[in-house]
């Protein structure tokens, strides 16, 4: 991901297009010119998203097969690089014309207003991807300031900065020394690093929703929530529901429902779905790391629906009439398909991950600790965040800080910037999400 001022011509002209396509939508009489209008601003849309997203990889795709086939690829390589929040615009955008098209939104008629619904700061360059029912009415309502929005604000960028600074990038450390030199690392290591990564990139991405979330809030705007504790999930469909809510939910709105959804024959459901999440690993990236993740995410998915189906003779095993001990084998369980699943998306490329997984499979012995002081500061940040987690999964009463009084309260949030101050790391990384 990029930024160049000339970019933002781009981002204009998408603007331009799909301001106009709502008025006209709205004022067409015709279903047909409805649809041919929302048509033209999908096609646009995805033209520019395809043209600097993923040009060079289905150019570069080309190459290899026309390669191994003897021949030469004439079409060049472009040189450009991918503008900064275009993949985020982009589905945001289209969320507004498909709900102007349905007649659940209308047409906005001042340019700026819309102008600043796709392109609000805090979540323009990684989300919550928002709708248009959401946002749009909050710029015409005043936001004086507001002290309890602005105290909930810097608690939730506070637990942002927490989350990315001492949680996320201090497990890159290991998971970037044990990824980059995976050939001489033993299974251990190589599956403490995808547990490792499995944190990062919540942390990562948690943190920068929380950091948006919390910026809107301080200015008096709602964002929707992009995550619900997904780690906690006891099977990949809630999985799903709680982890990257927006993007999830567009997915299923906007694609997944207008396919048939479920409400069609079991093998044109299973192929929605394996469409659908094949689709969503290519919007993370024009690379086929991202789309064997989907395609993995979509064969669980319909693995999961299928031993569902098979499960009722099961269901008189003593520890299934156990709901915790139940419940913690399936939570265990989607975390690890989950963790597996990460490592074609945090692979560079199909031969890394497959080399990856081969070695964790080989049993070779041995175990990497890095620096055992960062080792340990891993451990307990990931420990701090599932204790922070637990207590909010199961509802604890009387040990949340809210429940403390004020001086406490101030006590408890200075010592969690102190932790940040202490323990985070600096060293300028990006938010993984910064380049989808």
């Amino acid at each position: 991901m990029f930024f160049k001022a000339v970019y933002i011509l781009i981002l204009f002209f998408t603007i331009l297009i799909d301001y106009f396509a709502g008025i006209y939508i709205e004022k067409a009489k015709l279903p047909k010119t409805k649809k041919r209008l929302l048509l033209l601003s999908i096609v646009a849309n995805v033209l520019v998203l395809g043209i600097f997203k993923y040009f060079n990889f289905l150019n570069d795709s080309v190459s290899g097969i026309l390669s191994w086939a003897g021949y030469s690829n004439p079409v060049p390589a472009l040189a450009i690089l991918l503008p900064i929040g275009l993949s985020f615009h982009t589905f945001q955008a289209m969320s507004y014309t498909i709900e102007v098209y349905r007649g659940n939104q209308k047409a906005e008629q001042k340019f700026g207003i819309y102008a600043l619904y796709v392109m609000f700061f805090p979540q323009l360059v990684a989300g919550p991807i928002e709708r248009p029912q959401n946002m749009l009415h909050q710029f015409y309502e005043k936001h004086p300031f507001n002290p309890y929005d602005a105290s909930e604000g810097l608690k939730r960028i506070l637990i942002g900065l927490f989350k990315k600074v001492v949680v996320a990038d201090r497990l890159a450390i290991y998971v970037n020394a044990v990824y980059g030199n995976y050939e001489h690392h033993g299974s251990l290591s190589l599956i403490m690093a995808t547990v490792f990564f499995s944190f990062q990139i919540y942390c990562d991405f948690s943190g920068y929703s929380d950091i948006a979330i919390g910026t809107a809030r301080i200015l008096g705007f709602r964002l929707m929530e992009n995550f619900d504790r997904p780690y906690f999930a006891k099977s990949i469909s809630e999985f799903w529901s709680k982890w990257h809510i927006s993007l999830s939910s567009w997915f299923r709105d906007y694609l997944y429902i207008p396919m048939g959804g479920n409400r069609v024959s079991t093998l044109k459901w299973y192929r929605n779905l394996f469409v659908v999440f094949m689709l969503s690993g290519l919007w993370h990236g024009a690379n086929w790391t991202f789309i064997v993740w989907g395609a993995l995410h979509g064969t669980y998915l319909i693995l999961e629906i299928v031993f569902r189906k098979l499960r009722g003779p099961f269901q008189k095993w003593k520890f299934l009439s156990m709901p915790k001990l139940s419940g913690l084998l399936q939570v265990t369980f989607t975390f690890l398909l989950v963790t597996l699943a990460w490592i074609f998306f945090r692979a560079d490329n199909i031969a890394q991950a497959l080399g990856i997984l081969k070695r964790i499979f080989s049993f070779e012995p041995g175990f990497f600790l890095g620096q055992p002081n960062y080792f340990f500061y891993s451990i307990l940040a990931i420990l701090s965040l599932l204790c922070y987690e637990l207590r909010q999964e199961f509802h604890w009463q009387g040990i949340a800080v809210s429940d403390l009084r004020f001086p406490w309260r101030l006590l408890t949030y200075g010592a969690l910037v102190f932790a940040i101050m202490l323990f985070g790391v600096f060293d300028g990384s990006q938010f993984i999400y910064f380049q989808f």
